[in-house]
Formats: structure tokens, sequence, C-alpha cells
């Protein structure tokens, strides 16, 4: 009997599958909401600009560092178990960095953050591939759980906004805590428990080289990008390369990995994961940089810059929920290209942007990148998922999100560092010459610092400063949105050409 014609979901099932979409939908609703909170925690803690991006990105990264190992841990002791867990703890850190009283202690909070949502996104993917053994039903449930983050990214900056609105900066963490309840309550009542029936032994050093690989690369691009030491900065990232090589030849001498190998043999599957790199290496990248420019180059209030993101966010949500509909009319190769093609189409639209004036050209932009962005996700993580013996759910799902969040959390680092570091060179430029060279340092740092400078300083000074500040940041947004085209692009031609002989594997449910 092939998965074609195996037994339907029932009803439990599909409530089963909404109970899973809370966990998602707060997982993406906690990095969209941060953007937002950037400009008042800035004002509040001053943060360096070293800082700022690793409070932005340090959940990302500790994210991507830990899901091989949650989705492995899941399938040991238990994907519903391990789900869980992680609720508890998720809860527990988001209010610790609700009250975070120092950039320091938000970075630790955002770390924990991180480590517990790791078990999040493995967890719910796999235990779809167990519930939903039909095909058609379990590409529609990862296209539904691919839209859950879309909500929750589409929600987020309303919500978040109308608190910011209210509140101090440290309430939108505290979102988190209810849902997390929520999810506590009804999980164990209509999620069933999946494990391998014969678990390994949990490799517990490769996890910690894992972790440790991702953050010194990234370290010393975030040196680089402040103008910190060269040397020092390059050291750093030659460390991350050295552990992540003896990471990957640590995996091929094991009997039991942490990370299975040879899924990575299976060509579809390793360019599923790339592509899948790729996309939300450039979409993470412009939530970033989107955000900014909202509050900082438009002048919307927080909650404003919330509303306007909605429209990207139910782009999103169509284009997820599209894709089993494409998947029966082309096959994925061509489903995968045309997501991508829209999406290259909408950052080349952000290049045209001219300051002030560029809000409709920014909103069709953020529409079409995200609309282009969901069939990529949805493709990918079914393709991955496909591939993966059913024993090995948890550690497929770990591989798939490893792909999206590490690749976000890359964008993040080096498309934030590639227009702090253009910002740093046009508004190097252009500063006023009365600015002494403390404040002319602390603009340097960051459009929200300049913002800030510029609002207290008296005078024509001030809206120079401002003016200057908002040039420089449109003008780095530009070519960074023009690389993220050019990247995206080429991961659109790279889907094109390894899955055209791939037919499609279900039909419109």
């Amino acid at each position: 009997m092939t998965t074609e014609d195996a037994p339907r979901a029932g009803r439990r099932e599909w409530i089963g599958l909404a109970v899973i979409a809370l966990p998602c939908m707060l997982y993406s609703m906690d990095l969209t909401v941060l953007n937002l909170a950037v400009p008042s925690l800035t004002a509040d803690l001053k943060p360096t600009a070293a800082q700022l991006l690793w409070i932005v990105d340090i959940y990302g990264f500790f994210v991507a560092g830990a899901l091989l190992t949650m989705g492995t841990l899941g399938d040991r002791i238990g994907r519903r178990k391990l789900l869980l867990i992680g609720a508890a703890c998720f809860g527990a850190a988001s209010i610790f960095a609700a009250f975070a009283q120092s950039a320091a202690m938000l970075i630790l909070a955002r770390a924990l953050l991180g480590i517990a949502g790791a078990t999040l996104a493995p967890s719910t993917l796999s235990l779809i591939t167990n519930m939903f053994p039909n095909d058609r039903e379990r590409t529609f449930a990862i296209s539904v759980w691919v839209a859950s983050f879309s909500v929750g990214g589409a929600l987020g900056p309303v919500i978040g906004g109308a608190l910011l609105a209210w509140f101090w900066w440290g309430s939108v963490f505290l979102i988190a805590v209810p849902v997390m309840v929520l999810l506590l309550v009804l999980a164990p009542r209509l999620l069933p428990e999946y494990k391998d029936p014969n678990p390994g032994r949990l490799d517990l050093l490769s996890a910690a080289m894992s972790v440790v690989a991702v953050l010194a690369i990234i370290y010393g691009i975030k040196q680089v990008a402040e103008g910190g030491d060269g040397w020092a900065a390059a050291a750093t990232i030659a460390f991350g390369l050295v552990v992540g090589a003896v990471f990957v030849r640590r995996k091929a001498t094991l009997e039991q990995p942490l990370l299975d190998l040879s899924l990575f043999g299976r060509p579809m599957f390793s360019a599923a994961l790339a592509i899948n790199v790729f996309g939300f290496f450039a979409a993470f990248g412009a939530l970033l940089f989107i955000a900014q420019y909202l509050q900082l180059v438009l002048g919307l209030t927080p909650f404003e810059a919330g509303l306007w993101t909605l429209p990207s966010g139910l782009g999103f949500v169509a284009g997820s929920l599209l894709t089993s509909v494409l998947l029966g009319l082309m096959r994925p190769a061509y489903v995968l290209g045309l997501g991508l093609s829209v999406a290259a189409a909408g950052y080349f639209l952000l290049t045209q942007l001219d300051g002030p004036n560029g809000f409709a050209l920014l909103i069709t932009g953020f529409v079409m990148l995200s609309l282009g962005t969901a069939p990529c996700a949805a493709v990918a993580a079914d393709l991955v998922m496909s591939a993966a013996p059913p024993d090995r759910a948890g550690a497929a799902s770990g591989l798939n999100e490893t792909s999206s969040e590490f690749g976000g959390a890359l964008g993040i680092a080096l498309l934030g560092s590639l227009v702090t570091v253009l910002y740093r060179a046009g508004l190097g430029a252009s500063l006023p010459a009365d600015m002494s060279p403390d404040l002319a340092a602390t603009a340097l740092r960051g459009i929200g610092p300049a913002a800030a400078i510029a609002e207290a300083m008296p005078g024509p000074s001030g809206a120079a400063l401002l003016e200057a500040a908002r040039d420089a940041f449109t003008q780095a947004m530009q070519i960074t949105a023009s690389v993220s085209g050019a990247v995206v692009l080429a991961a659109a031609v790279t889907a094109i050409v390894m899955f055209r002989k791939q037919r499609p594997a279900v039909a419109p449910v």
C-alpha cells in the first residue's frame, strides 16, 4: 500500500493540528514582535551596534544550533514530551526577557528562548508526519503548519504594536505565557506520543560543537561589521570553521551520530535544504531592515508599523495554503521556481525605495517576497519529510528547521551586517560638521541611535543628522535588497534545474 492509499486522519488528528499550530504561531511571533521593539529597547537599554544585533538574532542562532539536538532528543524521549518541556521553558524564559534590566541580560534571555524554541518546530513537524500518513493530507497539513508561522508573523506586529503603544518594550515577550499555558493544557489530551523504539545515545559533545561553531562564525562577522579588531574577528571566524569541520568529521565516525549524514546522499534532499537556506536567508534579513525602515525612515509608530506588516503576513499565509493546489497543477520544480521568482521581484522592487516617498513600493515589495517565499518553505519541508523513515522523522524535521533557522539567522547576521557597513560608510561622509566625536561615533552605530541623537539636538543640526541618517539607511537597504534578490533568483534557477524531473507527489486536497 502506498502512502497515497494510507488511512485518512480522523477528527482528533485535525484538532491536534490546530493545537500544533499554537507554538508555531508563537515561535514566529517572537521574532516579528522584537523587530518592532528595537527602537524602544534601544532607547532604554542603550546597546552597542553589536549588542543590538545579538539581541535580535541570538534567538535564531541558538535555535539553529540546538535544532539537530532537539530533533534527535524528540525521537528518543518522545516528541510530545519534548514539546511540553519546551513550552514550559519557553514561557519561563519569556518572563525573564520581559524584565531584563540590561542588554546583556536580554541577550542571555534570548539565548534561553532560542534553546527552548528549538524544541517546538521539530516536535510539531515530526508529529505531523506520524499523524498524517496519507500523502495528500500530509502535504496539506504541512502547508497549514507553514501557514501557522505566517499567522504568528502577521499577528505579532499588530499585537506587539498595540502593546508598545501602551506598555514598555518588555511586554511583547509576555504574549508567550498564556499561549504556552494553553498548549500545556491541551497537548496531553489531543496529541499522540511518538518516539523511536530503539533510541541510541544522545551525542552531547556534537550538540555543543554545533552551537559553538555557529556562534563563533557569526560573532566574527559582527565584529567586522562594527569596525572592530580585524585580526580578532578573523581568528574567531577561523575557530568557528575549524569546530564546524571537526563536527562534520566526527559525524562520519560515530555509529549513531547526531547528524545523519546518509540523508545527504540523496541529491533531492540536499537540494531542498539548500534552497530553503537561500529563501530564509533573504526573508529574515528583509524583516529586520523593513521594520526599522517603517519606523525610523517613514516615521510610523510601532502600532502603525505593525499594521502595515500585516499584508505581508497574509501574503505568506496565502502562499502557504496555495502550495498544495499548485502542486496538483505543476511539478515541484516549477512551484519552487515560480515562488522564488516572485520573491526576487519583490526584493528588486525594494531597490527603488526613495526615503519617505517609498511607502506604497515598500508594502508591495514586502507582500511579493512573502507570497513567493511561502511555497518554498512548504515544498522543501514536504520533500525533506517524505525522504525520511518514520523513526527518523524527528531528526529529519530538525534538519529541515535547521536549514530554515540557520538561513534566517545567517541572513540577519550577514545582511544586517551589510546594512550596518553601508550605513556607516554613507553617514560617515555626510555627518554635520558641528557634531562632537562622541556623538558621531554613537550615530554611526545605527539609525536608531542616530534618530535618538537627532531628536535631542537643537536647531537645524538635528534635522540635518536625521535626514543624513535616513538617506544612508535607505541607500544601504537598496543595495542589501539587490543582494537578496540575486540570491533568491539563483535559488529559483537551482530549484528548476534540480527538480525538473520530479513529478508532483500530491494533488489538491
